[in-house]
């Protein structure tokens, strides 16, 4: 599927550097978007992002990878200011990064339930934040429909459904479910 319906979007996907968000990227640029691969700030991370773009390049589309701790305010700004920067414009996000740290609720430490609620869903209001902000600033062209941008929140089943010793896990999944996505689909106009 080489189609280009989404030629001439720019599109930032947190954590593709691996499963999810590396399939995700692949598909977005593949429908014609450039895709910001938003990867950790650490050597591993950055390899696995290099690999996700060269892959993305070889199939003949665009992409750039970016290292930013969405759990860091400063390093999403400075993510979202590099996109619009280099691209002028943002058209696409998709919140997909999410971090583990399980344990027995007993023995699971203060800073293993901070690290996973800033990653797993701070992170994701920083970068929403971030994305409507450079959305509202959107100029408007032949290649811009009624929607000046998208964002797609990537949540879990396990917002739900128990999984033992990661009390961290399901509560941040299921504040992106209950809290930062609203039931009905919006669109961000001017």
């Amino acid at each position: 599927m080489n189609s280009n319906i989404l030629e001439h979007k720019v599109a930032v996907v947190t954590g593709a550097s691996s499963g999810i968000g590396r399939a995700t990227a692949i598909a977005l640029a593949k429908a014609g978007a450039t895709v910001i691969v938003n990867h950790f700030p650490s050597e591993d991370s950055r390899s696995e992002a290099e690999a996700v773009v060269r892959e993305i390049g070889d199939a003949e589309g665009r992409a750039l990878a970016i290292a930013a701790d969405i759990s860091s305010e400063d390093q999403v700004e400075a993510m979202f200011a590099g996109t619009l920067n280099r691209f002028s414009k943002l058209d696409i996000l998709v919140n997909n990064a999410g971090i583990e740290r399980p344990a027995p609720i007993q023995d699971m430490t203060l800073a293993d339930w901070r690290a996973v609620i800033d990653v797993n869903l701070t992170g994701q209001f920083l970068c929403s934040r971030a994305a409507v902000r450079a959305f509202l600033n959107h100029t408007r062209s032949e290649h811009t429909s009624g929607a000046i941008g998208t964002i797609i929140f990537v949540s879990s089943v396990h917002a739900i459904i128990p999984w033992a010793f990661q009390t961290n896990y399901a509560a941040s999944k299921g504040g992106v479910s209950l809290s930062l996505c609203d039931r009905s689909p919006k669109s961000w106009h001017r």
